[in-house]
């Protein structure tokens, strides 16, 4: 390897690790902020959210990688530029391409990984991701319950003044409030002066031993008028049990993270895999459902096939068929018809949406399939956009370099999100969701290589920046003449 590869390799890797580190501790905040209310006051150890972070990280890596080609390319190339390294490059008869072409080399190689990466390691922690929030509450219960405050744990509401013990499953001090099944205040309220969590991993029944409290429990009477008298039961306890499922307990808002089903926790193989059989699915109950609409409608398969030459009889029926029936029969007949019709609305409106819904998760698996092919090119893409600019701007460091680069970024990102949303809903063929992005920022990167590649084809940022100065000049002057005479 020649000096200046060494010299280029050198000071890129040195920017990219640098910007790379950075954005992914602002992303890694991001995360946090974005799950705060399952870390803040459950009494987390610090293993556990160790953990948390751990699986959530990877997920942060289609954002941050290609963001931070992008940048260390337009900050690389644009202190090359700056400090009149390329001119010298030039003189001495080397081109852009040829001091581009180890880090195409790296990149090159930098998108193998990000492949690999997307499709082993993010599938595997996005599955430990979900899984570690759902049975959170399920290895160590109490921290589901924070003190001093009412906790929504199942079809309870809890509240506990104190915890104590090992894993904070001793409670002092307990309230409970059983919810209605219907829509309406609790009737229900427990009180206990202490009590006991008791789980097992292998359960998914969560134990909760009450000791020493009383049962109040409002009547509602049959009677209108015995309402106003509010009667109810009250009833004292030694030893109360409850038990709580765990699958209530360890129901997750999925409206907070991106995870669509299970695509992301799959890898090409089983993706493709999936598809199979998602397709197969879907086709079969298409023929399923038109044989059995056929039937009701009384549409039929024939049967036998008569001969070409052989005539069918065919009788002869009235043009109005309902002067064959009385009034009454025809009022039957007209119900029977109005009845059979709208059964088969309906029932074509549901089937349709129920396809609709199979289609939309064959959509969002094709999208995640194709995403784990797009963050490799994206690194590609952002190298060829990044490189050129950097060369036209001629600035480096962290003013100008960063502003292209977060419009870039932004508009790839605004571009890819409403693609794949759009595809989703069976707006475009998920293929082109997907890279829609890439092919319309693409032109750009021939465009700016093209430029950056041809002397007379730069871009003098001086001739857009010298006449806004001289406008903002001229109205200094204007309209604050005594300042710019002193």
């Amino acid at each position: 390897m020649k000096i200046l590869d060494r010299y280029l390799l050198k000071t890129f890797l040195f920017t990219f690790t640098t910007v790379f580190v950075i954005l992914f501790f602002i992303f890694i905040l991001q995360t946090v902020w974005l799950f705060i209310s399952e870390l803040a006051g459950k009494d987390l150890d610090l293993i556990l959210v160790v953990k948390f972070l751990l699986f959530s990280m990877p997920r942060i890596i289609p954002l941050v990688l290609p963001l931070s080609v992008l940048l260390a390319s337009i900050m690389t190339f644009g202190n090359l530029a700056e400090n009149y390294e390329f001119a010298a490059m030039k003189s001495s008869g080397i081109s852009l391409q040829r001091a581009m072409r180890v880090l195409i080399i790296f990149i090159f190689l930098l998108s193998i990984v990000a492949f690999w990466f997307a499709n082993n390691v993010i599938p595997y922690a996005e599955f430990k991701f979900v899984n570690f929030r759902k049975n959170i509450a399920q290895a160590k219960p109490a921290m589901a319950i924070a003190e001093g405050q009412f906790n929504d744990v199942g079809t309870y509401n809890i509240k506990v003044n104190k915890k104590s013990g090992e894993n904070g499953n001793i409670l002092t001090g307990v309230t409970i409030h059983e919810k209605a099944n219907n829509i309406g205040e609790n009737k229900t309220v427990i009180k206990a002066k202490d009590g006991e969590l008791i789980s097992n991993e292998k359960s998914s029944i969560l134990k909760l031993v009450l000791n020493d409290g009383y049962y109040y429990q409002d009547v509602t009477p049959k009677k209108y008028e015995d309402r106003a008298k509010m009667p109810f039961i009250k009833a004292a306890f030694k030893k109360h049990i409850i038990n709580i499922d765990l699958s209530e307990l360890n129901k997750v808002d999925d409206s907070k993270e991106s995870i669509a089903g299970t695509n992301a926790m799959l890898n090409v193989n089983e993706l493709r895999y999936t598809l199979d059989s998602l397709n197969k699915n879907l086709e079969n109950e298409i023929v399923s459902f038109s044989e059995n609409i056929n039937q009701r409608v009384g549409i039929r398969k024939p049967t036998f096939r008569p001969n070409a030459n052989e005539k069918v009889k065919k009788k002869s029926l009235p043009n109005d068929l309902l002067s064959l029936y009385t009034n009454k029969q025809k009022s039957d007949v007209i119900k029977m018809a109005s009845s059979n019709v709208t059964n088969n609305i309906y029932s074509v409106e549901s089937t349709q949406k129920d396809l609709k819904d199979k289609q939309r998760e064959i959509n969002k698996h094709l999208t995640a399939l194709y995403e784990k092919f797009v963050i490799a090119f994206a690194c590609f893409l952002m190298f060829f956009i990044g490189a050129p600019l950097g060369a036209i701007i001629r600035k480096g460091g962290l003013g100008l370099p960063i502003v292209f680069a977060v419009l870039i970024f932004i508009t790839f990102h605004f571009i890819n999100t409403f693609g794949k949303r759009l595809s989703q809903e069976g707006g475009m063929t998920p293929f082109m969701g997907s890279w829609m992005s890439s092919f319309i920022l693409s032109p750009l990167a021939i465009l700016l290589t093209y430029r950056a590649t041809n002397d007379n084809g730069l871009i003098n940022f001086d001739a857009i920046t010298t006449p806004i100065s001289q406008l903002f000049q001229k109205i200094s002057e204007r309209f604050f003449p005594a300042q710019n005479k002193e």
